[in-house]
C-alpha cells in the first residue's frame, strides 16, 4: 500500500481535497478530527496539567489553550510532546486497517507534516495551493479568524512556495470541484506506479 502525506496551508482547501480523496474511494486519516477526538478524551487530563484551566468539563477548550499557547514557541512545543505520540498512534492504527482492507493508496492528511518532518513516513506528498487572494478570502470568511491569529498561525507555517517546491503532486483549488477531482485521478493513477519510500 503506497501512503500520500496531504498537507498545505491554511486556507488552501485541504480539507476539501481531503474529502474528494475519500469520495475516489481512498481510505484518508485526518489528524485534525484526530485531535479533536483526543482533546474530548485521552489528552484531555495531560493538558490540563500542563496547561492549568483550559478545559471544561473534561475537555479541552481549543479557545482557552490556543490563547496560552499561540504567541509561545515553548508552550506550543510542550502541547505537542503530549499529543504528537497520541496522534502517532492513531495513525498507525488507521494505516494497519487500511492496508488490511486491501486499499492500494491511503492518505495521511496532516497540516504540519513538513514542519514535524512527517514527510520521512509517507511515499509521497500531496500539497495544496491556490491564489494568496483566494487563500485570505477562504480564512477571513472563518468566523473566528482575525488577523492576528492568522498571523501565528503562518509563522508556524512553511511558506506555500516551499511547501510546493518539496511536494510530488501539487493540487491547485483555484478551479472549481472537478478540477480538483481530475488531478486527484492522476495523482493515484501516478501513485499505483511509485515505489514505496517510507522510513
Amino acid at each position: 500500500m503506497l501512503v500520500l502525506g496531504l498537507t498545505g496551508s491554511i486556507g488552501m482547501g485541504k480539507s476539501t481535497t481531503a474529502r474528494l480523496f475519500s469520495e475516489a474511494g481512498v481510505p484518508v486519516y485526518d489528524a485534525d478530527a484526530t485531535v479533536h477526538a483526543i482533546y474530548e478524551g485521552e489528552a484531555a487530563s495531560l493538558i490540563e496539567a500542563a496547561f492549568p484551566g483550559t478545559t471544561v468539563n473534561g475537555k479541552v477548550d481549543r479557545e482557552k489553550l490556543s490563547a496560552k499557547v499561540v504567541h509561545d514557541t515553548a508552550a506550543m512545543k510542550r502541547l505537542e510532546q503530549i499529543v504528537h505520540p497520541l496522534l502517532f498512534n492513531y495513525r498507525q492504527a488507521f494505516l494497519q486497517r487500511a492496508e488490511r482492507s486491501g486499499a492500494a493508496v491511503a492518505v495521511v492528511d496532516v497540516p504540519l507534516l513538513f514542519e514535524t518532518g512527517g514527510e520521512k513516513s509517507v511515499d509521497a506528498v500531496v500539497v495544496v495551493t491556490t491564489t494568496p487572494e483566494l487563500q485570505r478570502e477562504r480564512i477571513l470568511a472563518r468566523g473566528n479568524m482575525t488577523s492576528e491569529k492568522l498571523k501565528a498561525i503562518q509563522a508556524r507555517q512553511l511558506p506555500d512556495a516551499e511547501k510546493r517546491r518539496r511536494a510530488d503532486f501539487v493540487v491547485d483549488t483555484s478551479h472549481g470541484l472537478d478540477d480538483v477531482r481530475a488531478q486527484i485521478r492522476e495523482i493515484l493513477a501516478a501513485a499505483a506506479k511509485m515505489p514505496r519510500r517510507r522510513s
